[in-house]
């Protein structure tokens, strides 16, 4: 049904202020490493002709990655147009990063991985992230090892092996900000826990290293827990999940990674992913969106009910806090075929906008630059429609965030915040998700007009701004992100959403 909105002059209710870097990005430690990451999809599979095959257990996972050289982090266009997304924060984190070595000392500069270990990562490479977190202006958050290289189950986690990468990153003159113990604890050995790892050894350790961080490092800040617990989220129409992988190699609640706690993090974190991808379908079907429900209510309502469930968990164990989303993307899994083109932008301004009126808090996308989620394609760096979306957001959207009036339905998902170059006035966000209809949009004076949409292909790989398609230049010149005046209507095609700045 066709919808025709409103929107008000002034005199909007304020619902809270929200963090300036709300919309960060995740580096994976493999990317930093090299190592396994998703196969990137083919053009037949990103097509919907080629079948992806079917799985019979997580050892078939395997033949859906392959080796990756470390990213280059000082890569020119990287640089460039990481730096333009603003001040953000970069977690270094992922699987990988719980079983990986740090080797400042050089002991394998030559090749080898000690036993217990899955990867190495070498000073230098270090110092890339550094000098790339310097370069852009980021904050780093960061987790630390803890698998049977550094203990075993029994015996209590000690600080060797992080205190190298703490004191080394101080020292280097970009500091650890911000830190969480462990990725996906709730999956214990799957995440690369050590053998046998309980719920109650997890807490032991974490209250030991929370100890230590405060004592050592008290300007950091500690997050945490960082879990995927798919049974947080109450389900939705046909059983979706919102955890992601976390849905089938799930391990303990929430709850558990609490129990007995004598410490709390300073922020609380989860990870959201919209289900899971089409790589993995097979085996949790269940929990996979097909492309044709990737414009519904319920798909896109996934993102707020799972900021609602872990708001609850929030409330309960570190009440007041910021809550921070440090991994998010369209399907764990390494994303959906249509991650990479235009659909994924109405996903990912929505989470955004509907994220800033349920908490405060920070969303890192997964990933920046590495498998079909990617906000920049890997190795060539091009930027896909999500980053341009997301430069957007971070243009135009300020940090105080309105109530709308206007309720959340088909055609009309309508977000409202200040202005960015902190002129009186504000900023909407109104994301047209019907796939047959135009909403008409009100407007109640001079405005300026930012329309995104895929020039009539919602797998478009080009995001096009009030009708110009917007790439790189020959130098890598960014495209101008010019508005146009608007007064009176404005019609959004089905399948178009558009920022308005009165």
């Amino acid at each position: 049904m066709a919808k025709h909105i409103k929107l008000a002059a002034g005199n909007l209710n304020v619902i809270r202020t929200v963090d300036p870097r709300l919309a960060s990005y995740n580096v994976e430690m493999t990317e930093v490493t090299g190592g396994t990451f998703w196969k990137a999809y083919t053009p037949e599979q990103i097509a919907g002709t080629e079948k992806f095959p079917s799985l019979k257990s997580m050892e078939d996972v395997a033949g859906l990655m392959q080796w990756y050289d470390p990213i280059d982090l000082y890569n020119p266009r990287l640089r460039k147009l990481a730096k333009a997304l603003g001040s953000l924060w970069i977690r270094v984190s992922g699987t990988w990063s719980t079983k990986t070595y740090y080797d400042f000392e050089g002991k394998y500069a030559d090749g080898g991985i000690p036993e217990g270990y899955q990867s190495v990562l070498h000073k230098d490479q270090w110092i890339g992230v550094l000098e790339f977190v310097k370069a852009v202006d980021g904050k780093l958050l960061v987790s630390v090892n803890n698998c049977p290289g550094l203990h075993s189950a029994e015996e209590p986690w000690h600080p060797a092996q992080a205190e190298q990468l703490f004191a080394f990153s101080k020292e280097y003159g970009v500091p650890i900000s911000a830190v969480e113990f462990m990725n996906e604890p709730n999956m214990m050995e799957g995440s690369g826990a050590p053998k046998g790892y309980t719920p109650a050894q997890f807490v032991r350790d974490q209250d030991l290293f929370h100890n230590w961080v405060r004592k050592n490092y008290p300007e950091c800040i500690v997050v945490g827990p960082s879990t995927t617990d798919s049974s947080a989220v109450a389900m939705g129409p046909g059983d979706k999940g919102g955890a992601g992988v976390g849905d089938v190699m799930y391990s303990c609640t929430t709850d558990e990674l609490f129990a007995g706690a004598q410490t709390r993090p300073d922020i609380f974190s989860y990870h959201y992913y919209n289900g899971i991808s089409e790589r993995l379908e097979s085996m949790m079907p269940s929990s996979h969106w097909s492309a044709d429900e990737a414009m519904g209510e319920d798909y896109l309502a996934m993102a707020t009910r799972c900021a609602k469930a872990y708001a609850a968990f929030r409330d309960k164990y570190t009440p007041g806090a910021p809550m921070w989303v440090t991994e998010s993307g369209d399907a764990g899994g390494g994303g959906d075929t249509w991650a990479s083109t235009y659909l994924e932008v109405l996903r990912t301004l929505n989470e955004l906008g509907a994220f800033a009126t349920v908490t405060d808090g920070i969303v890192f996308h997964n990933t920046l630059a590495s498998s079909d989620y990617g906000w920049l394609k890997h190795g060539s760096f091009l930027p896909r429609p999500n980053y341009f979306a997301v430069l957007l957001w971070n243009t135009l959207m300020g940090t105080t965030v309105f109530d709308s009036g206007i309720p959340v339905s088909e055609g009309a998902h309508v977000y409202c915040h200040s202005r960015k170059d902190g002129k009186e006035g504000c900023v909407w966000l109104v994301v047209n998700n019907s796939q047959t209809d135009v909403t008409t949009v009100e407007l109640p004076g001079k405005a300026t007009k930012y329309v995104l949409d895929g020039n009539g292909n919602m797998r478009s790989p080009i995001l096009y701004l009030n009708g110009q398609p917007l790439t790189l230049g020959e130098q890598d010149e960014l495209p101008a992100l010019t508005g146009e005046a608007a007064s009176g209507t404005v019609q959004l095609a089905p399948g178009s959403c558009a920022f308005f700045v009165l």
